[in-house]
């Protein structure tokens, strides 16, 4: 039973899933909690190697921000979002490569997951909605220098099915080649409460492993394997099955038997997402693509 919990506990891809509300939960881990306006900001910094391993975590700084549903977001809020999002990656970009983030600033933009599944689609649409500067900035080098755009480059990698190749060999090899200052990684990931599904956004400067939240653990993509920092960018589009069923069951007052528990771990389960979710990924893409462009190209 407690296997079982334990891998039912790693079926989130959000750091702030993972926190125990125990004290001894929070040990070796800072957490701060701020509201700004209808938004509520969290920012979780895992920093000892006990704590990453009972989080099932990197060492790392993680920010969560939770809006409601993307749907239901007013322009105010929006607005609000998109300026704070955008604030927190030009920081961080700046604290991890120890360069301003300026015409001079070389950002590659990888959209993992695959854009023909509704649920794995956010990281190909939102490099679909922006506009790689690289190859323009050669041409007008000055003109970007006074915008201040940073060169952008965008990759949308595919899976390992549909290519036979690692997202991380992929990378590696374009990093190899055109060297950015960064890699910002853009994917979908899976949430273990409902309230989370297309309703928060998780920055992360330690890198990310893609599929973990569903069980898919795919080559990790960090400074460690690219050889350059690595900012994560991600939005959780899926939830577990069981975990969905525990959910409801845990706010109808039911409490959970070791029958329960072995019949909702029976590898059975599967991944559910909202039943709007085409458009609602569309928004989200959008909503990501926006403070992309007004973090790194905001002349443009």
């Amino acid at each position: 039973m407690e296997q079982s919990m334990a891998e039912e506990r790693m079926r989130s891809d959000l750091a702030l899933e993972q926190l125990d509300d125990s004290a001894s939960g929070k040990a070796g881990v800072e957490v701060k909690r701020e509201e700004i306006g209808k938004l509520c900001l969290h920012r979780l910094s895992i920093q000892t190697e006990e704590a990453a391993a009972r989080l099932r975590k990197p060492k790392g700084n993680y920010l969560t921000l939770e809006f409601g549903r993307v749907s239901r977001l007013d322009r105010e809020s929006e607005r609000t979002l998109l300026d704070l999002l955008a604030k927190e990656l030009k920081s961080l970009a700046k604290e991890l490569t120890n360069r301003e983030v300026d015409g001079e600033f070389h950002l590659l933009v990888a959209g993992l997951g695959n854009a023909s599944l509704t649920a794995d689609a956010v990281g190909p649409l939102t490099v679909e909605k922006l506009s790689a500067t690289r190859h323009l900035r050669r041409v007008e080098p000055e003109l970007y220098k006074t915008l201040g755009c940073a060169s952008l480059s965008c990759l949308s990698p595919g899976v390992l099915g549909q290519t036979g190749v690692e997202s991380a060999e992929l990378l590696l090899g374009v990093v190899r080649e055109i060297r950015p200052h960064l890699v910002l990684v853009v994917d979908a990931l899976a949430a273990r409460e409902c309230d989370h599904l297309f309703s928060s956004i998780q920055l992360s400067d330690a890198g990310i492993e893609p599929g973990s939240g569903v069980g898919n653990h795919r080559a990790a993509l960090s400074r460690e394997t690219l050889g350059v920092p690595v900012l994560s960018l991600g939005l959780p589009t899926v939830v577990n099955s069981a975990t969905l069923v525990k959910e409801a069951l845990s706010k109808s007052g039911v409490e959970e038997s070791d029958l329960l528990s072995a019949l909702l771990s029976n590898q059975k389960s599967f991944f559910v997402l909202p039943k709007d979710s085409d458009f609602l990924v569309e928004q989200s893409a959008s909503l990501l693509a926006a403070a992309i462009r007004r973090a790194f190209t905001p002349g443009l």
